[in-house]
């Protein structure tokens, strides 16, 4: 039996005025996922306890078969374990993120997906700028950089995509002094950087300061063959996902150009998948950051053509290998959470999923499609760790 996931993170949405009262996802062309949501158990789960931040970390913790409140420390910790550092228990990582201030707005938690090039010239600079032997700063993927702190004192933050548009100061990290300090001095040696100068000349965003939350202590998770009995794989361009890969137990490989963007390596995503299942992989777990990217930026025509992309040149390809590999399969689509265009953040509200199993004859249902108002509302998971639970199990 083979086993597939495909998670467009953020792809579920609220209805759209100017798409006459659509989402995105009931207007994109995703004719591939939606034939088969015909022949499919749909149904909608909710992926985050109720009472945790609706984060990427404990939705996607949760459709594994984790739960979340109980392993999730912090994001920072699985992206360290993604860019292998070996943290140390008197040791805090905290997610850095490069951001582009305008005054005393916030206004791009990305710094305009910054370039992993410039990233890393920009926090080696920090680091040397800033950085202790209790305070070192690491470059991740594009803008999502990593502090590891030393004895690390109490930190209260949050996500720089929750506050875009409005007054920072109001929404400045609680707990020690020292983050606000750091977050004040980065914005003194970034903002005349001559990176961020050039930067501005070509019309693009500056990363003119750091932007500290996410923070966790050193973490752990049961291997997911051992509860499961699948040989795992992860395809995923993002840190965080690396990182759930590394404590879970899977392998993950690197995929030239896949950037967590828009403009990602879809088709190398696709073959990462069928490698992995040609190379005796029993279980893959494909992550697409676009949708959500799309959506905290709120580009509209970009997360409509990011699910078009995604069901053209990732799912089409994994379903034509799956139905042809002489085994029988089970294919489980759908988002980690929703992240509405108009709040550009997400939120905890069940999302819809679809789920597929070649052993079942279902009588194709025309009126099913992947979408928040196609699935069967009646067929309700309380937690992703249970909707897990079946799709393996039963």
């Amino acid at each position: 039996m083979k086993y597939f996931i495909l998670v467009p993170d953020g792809c579920s949405d609220w209805a759209i005025e100017s798409l006459g009262g659509k989402t995105p996802l009931e207007t994109a062309d995703i004719s591939n996922i939606n034939a088969l949501a015909k022949v499919s158990e749909t149904g909608l789960v909710r992926t985050v306890p109720v009472g945790m931040e609706p984060g990427s970390d404990a939705a996607n913790l949760s459709l594994l078969g984790y739960n979340p409140a109980e392993c999730l420390t912090g994001r920072a910790p699985l992206e360290a374990a993604a860019m292998g550092i070996e943290m140390r228990e008197d040791e805090t990582a905290i997610r850095t993120n490069f951001v582009t201030l305008d005054g005393e707005i916030i206004v791009d938690h990305s710094a305009g997906e910054l370039e992993n090039e410039d990233a890393e010239i920009l926090i080696k600079f920090i680091d040397e700028k800033l950085g202790s032997e209790d305070l070192r700063f690491y470059p991740g993927v594009s803008y999502r950089c990593l502090l590891i702190a030393k004895n690390a004192g109490e930190l209260k933050a949050i996500p720089p995509h929750d506050i875009l548009g409005k007054n920072f100061a109001e929404y400045f990290p609680q707990g020690d002094e020292i983050y606000r300090d750091l977050m004040r001095r980065s914005h003194e040696l970034l903002k005349n950087h001559p990176l961020n100068i050039e930067r501005m000349k070509n019309g693009k965003p500056a990363a003119n300061s750091v932007w500290f939350w996410g923070q966790g202590k050193k973490m752990s998770l049961f291997p997911h063959k051992e509860k499961y009995g699948v040989k795992g794989c992860m395809v995923t361009a993002v840190n965080l996902l690396k990182g759930i890969a590394y404590y879970a137990g899977f392998s993950c490989p690197d995929i030239p150009g896949a950037t967590g963007t828009i403009h990602t390596n879809y088709e190398g995503k696709a073959q990462a998948a069928i490698e992995a299942f040609k190379n005796g992989e029993d279980f893959v777990f494909l992550h697409v950051e676009a949708p959500d990217e799309c959506s905290h930026c709120g580009d509209l025509d970009g997360k409509i053509k990011s699910m078009e992309y995604i069901d053209k040149k990732i799912f089409a390809a994994v379903y034509d290998y799956l139905k042809n590999c002489g085994e029988p399969f089970r294919i489980l689509v759908l988002p980690d959470h929703k992240t509405p265009l108009e709040i550009r953040t997400h939120t905890d509200e069940p999302i819809p999923f679809i789920l597929f199993n070649s052993g079942k004859d279902l009588v194709a249902d025309e009126t099913k499609f992947f979408s928040e108002n196609g699935v069967n509302e009646n067929n309700f998971f309380e937690s992703g760790s249970a909707l897990a639970e079946y799709f393996f199990r039963k």
